[in-house]
């Protein structure tokens, strides 16, 4: 069900001490006033009102859980095909209105329409498909090698339930990719689901909820409730099964904090500074335009966008070249009109970020090489791309998140300097290193400290749906996409059967001189794993037996 009535403001205490101050969620409260219960979207790059949505008071998202927790066991108790039968009709209704979504999706976040529709739908309705059609193969029950073990009859399995009711706090970056993803896969490993999407970008979360709910979804197991930062809390305390959360770290940890009060598991999505390595025997051509792309795609506000660009002092003038000339091209224009490849970013208050950001590496002796500023504009959230060089370790620039479109150039001279300044960060989401020798990319890739990295690839990973997605360090914890992904939201049982039973374990009671002795055996041989050496307790073990069958007489 989605939550569209008029709500009366309130918040609960404990939601408030936990995401008042909330940064990711709240970034644009300058621009997103909230008026009586209702936020007001805005379009950042021309301050006109997109629409209305509904603040959800504590007492709403609490039912919303409750009913979704009543819908959900009928779900379950479907096939694996019920289920992929709804998304595939719900991808269906996407596909139908892929203009009109691409449209509010860049109406909300500022993105160019042209972006929204690859970088938005085309991952989701790939994603839709392959869970829709793959997750009984993901899913299915699992043997177990018990090793000796099974000699003695015995044998186990793992199999996958639901976890119930998944509560996802989505961002505004994002908006329609990273909740849309999650709430397939959670819907197709037998889950009910309730979104709380940014309140900057209220309409794309609904839009979700309208997507399932006329692809014939049943009532109550996708609930949609907007709100701010009091109202993602309340989805913690209404006792969800399973969190998953996508924002900033200050945000995460008082999200791990709330759920780990409740004993509730979750999954964080926290950021990061992704460091690009180029080497001297990179295709420059190809790693300039990547280095563009991988900084400047929706201006800069990825989690895995190229944050630190590492190049080597023999190519580093050419590359610099390149990459400015090619930033040069790019046309800055509000994301509805045709052409646009960078739109507005999210909101004044992240931009805001991004320029004390470059302040800051101004101060210190870094040089803007293109770009700097607003472009000359004094309406909408926009910010230049932007590239800087001279630039060092001791910036905010290259330590924090700027989530915007900047890009940093800094030389190396060695491999081994080229991973330790990528590995100097308390982030770890992606990482890329370009080069024309695949073996010494794949060498230094497994040594650099993130989530994913990619050889001669920058950014695009998390629109693959069979691959995982997450970081290490501050970057967060669990992943999303994929099979690693999919195991977040099931519960692993194991199940262990004994097709012996009419002959009662060795090391039950009682504890006979001669159950110790066979019992120090096997700590000398069973455990060896070898079957060779537990053979030679044969005749211990058949005592056991004869004295246990001995008792059982008596």
């Amino acid at each position: 069900m989605i939550i569209c009535r008029n709500l009366a403001k309130a918040r609960h205490d404990d939601a408030e001490n936990f995401m008042a101050t909330q940064i990711h969620e709240a970034a644009g409260a300058r621009e997103q006033a909230t008026h009586m219960a209702e936020i007001i979207s805005y379009d950042p790059a021309t301050g006109a009102e997109v629409g209305r949505a509904p603040v959800a008071t504590a007492g709403e998202v609490a039912r919303a859980v409750e009913r979704a927790r009543a819908a959900q066991a009928a779900w379950a108790a479907l096939s694996y095909a019920e289920r992929g039968h709804v998304v595939l009709r719900a991808r269906a209704r996407v596909l139908d209105e892929m203009d009109a979504i691409a449209n509010l999706i860049s109406r909300e976040s500022g993105k160019p329409v042209a972006e929204a529709l690859m970088m938005e739908l085309v991952p989701t309705l790939d994603l839709m498909q392959f869970f829709a059609r793959r997750t009984a193969r993901l899913l299915k029950a699992e043997q177990i090698n018990i090793g000796q073990y099974a000699l003695m009859g015995r044998s186990s399995r793992i199999v996958y339930k639901p976890l119930g009711v998944v509560g996802i706090i989505s961002p505004w970056n994002f908006p329609w990719a990273i909740p849309l993803g999650e709430v397939v896969m959670a819907l197709m490993a037998g889950n009910a689901v309730v979104l709380k999407p940014s309140e900057l970008t209220p309409l794309v979360g609904l839009k979700i909820g309208e997507v399932f709910q006329s692809a014939g979804l049943p009532d109550g197991l996708l609930a949609v409730v907007t709100g701010e930062g009091a109202t993602g809390a309340a989805l913690v305390e209404a006792g969800v099964d399973k969190i998953m959360f996508t924002g900033s770290v200050a945000t995460g940890r008082r999200v791990a904090e709330a759920a780990a009060r409740k004993l509730i598991p979750c999954v964080l999505e926290l950021g990061g500074k992704d460091p690009m390595i180029v080497f001297e025997d990179a295709n420059l051509e190809a790693a300039a335009q990547a280095a563009v792309w991988g900084a400047f795609a929706n201006a800069g506000q990825a989690c895995a966008s190229v944050e630190r660009c590492y190049v080597h002092e023999r190519i580093a003038e050419e590359f610099t070249a390149r990459v400015v000339e090619l930033t040069r091209t790019l046309k800055q224009d509000v994301g509805t009109r045709e052409g646009a490849d960078i739109g507005a970013m999210s909101s004044a208050r992240q931009r805001e970020v991004v320029e004390s950001h470059v302040r800051d590496a101004l101060g210190r002796g870094a040089r803007v090489l293109v770009g700097g500023g607003r472009g000359g504009r004094e309406k909408g959230s926009f910010h230049e791309p932007t590239v800087v060089d001279k630039v060092d370790h001791s910036m905010v620039l290259m330590r924090e998140e700027t989530f915007g479109p900047v890009l940093p150039l800094m030389t190396f001279r060695t491999e081994e300097e080229a991973i330790a300044r990528a590995n100097d960060s308390p982030y770890g989401l992606t990482a890329s290193v370009w080069t024309r020798d695949i073996r010494r990319g794949e060498r230094v890739a497994e040594r650099l400290e993130a989530g994913t990295v990619m050889v001669n690839e920058v950014l695009y990973t998390h629109g693959i749906a069979q691959t995982p997605w997450g970081g290490v360090k501050s970057s967060g914890i669990g992943r999303t996409h994929g099979r690693q992904g999919l195991l977040e939201l099931v519960s692993a049982r194991h199940i262990h059967v004994n097709r012996l039973a009419r002959l009662h374990d060795l090391w039950w009671f009682n504890y006979t001189p001669r159950a110790a002795e066979l019992f120090r055996g096997f700590a000398r041989r069973f455990t060896t794993g070898s079957p060779l050496q537990t053979s030679l307790l044969l005749p211990r073990m058949l005592r056991r037996f004869s004295e246990r069958r001995g008792k059982k007489r008596h």
